[in-house]
């Protein structure tokens, strides 16, 4: 479970096949086998890190996660090139503050920015995705826990402040750029729980 706040602006260092290499510092602070970070909003595994340069440094510069077919498919991930930008998080702890919203890591679909922050457009085609956003609720885009502004009939806006576009990845991004959408899960377990009541 991750809040959608960015930790940590990294850079892709290298995809080879399924494998991607993700150049970090912050985030390996306490880096494990096994271990979740998420990726452009992108829950990935670590499965390997170490350190380029200074071979007496011991503080890892780099890890690397296996992405399946499937993530590549659902997500923006498989547009990813070397030296691109990528926001980074690490799952929340009980001891955290909540400061964004519940977040899974897990990409509902992929939108397209239409214009670019700090007034960000996002155009949606999935219709059934369109019926989770609402005015003033939560979304993630690329990993990062966002207010609704308003709806619109192919997407909705957000406001970015100047922060946000300062250490994450939506300063860089224009129209035309896909995008990593995960819609708010409660807003899906509500759903889900009414439709089984009714069907009761």
């Amino acid at each position: 479970m991750f809040t959608g706040i960015v930790e940590e602006l990294g850079s892709v260092a290298a995809r080879d096949g399924a494998k991607l290499r993700i150049n970090a510092s912050l985030v390996l602070d306490d880096v494990q086998l096994g271990a979740s970070i998420a990726v452009n909003g992108c829950c990935l595994t670590v499965v390997d890190w170490g350190s380029e340069g200074d071979a007496a440094c011991d503080k890892p510069t780099w890890w690397a996660a296996d992405v399946s077919d499937e993530s590549f498919a659902r997500t923006a991930l498989g547009a990813l090139q070397a030296g691109d930008p990528v926001n980074l998080e690490r799952p929340v702890r009980m001891s955290d503050r909540l400061g964004g919203h519940l977040v899974q890591g897990h990409v509902d679909g992929v939108g397209e920015i239409v214009a670019a922050a700090p007034d960000l457009e996002v155009r949606v085609d999935d219709r059934d995705l369109l019926r989770y956003v609402v005015e003033k609720g939560s979304i993630t885009v690329d990993g990062i826990s966002l207010t609704i502004v308003k709806v619109l009939d192919d997407g909705f806006t957000v406001a970015v402040i100047p922060h946000t576009l300062e250490v994450t990845t939506l300063g860089t991004k224009g129209p035309g750029t896909k995008v990593n959408l995960e819609v708010d899960v409660t807003a899906k377990y509500v759903e889900r729980l009414l439709a089984w009541k009714s069907d009761a």
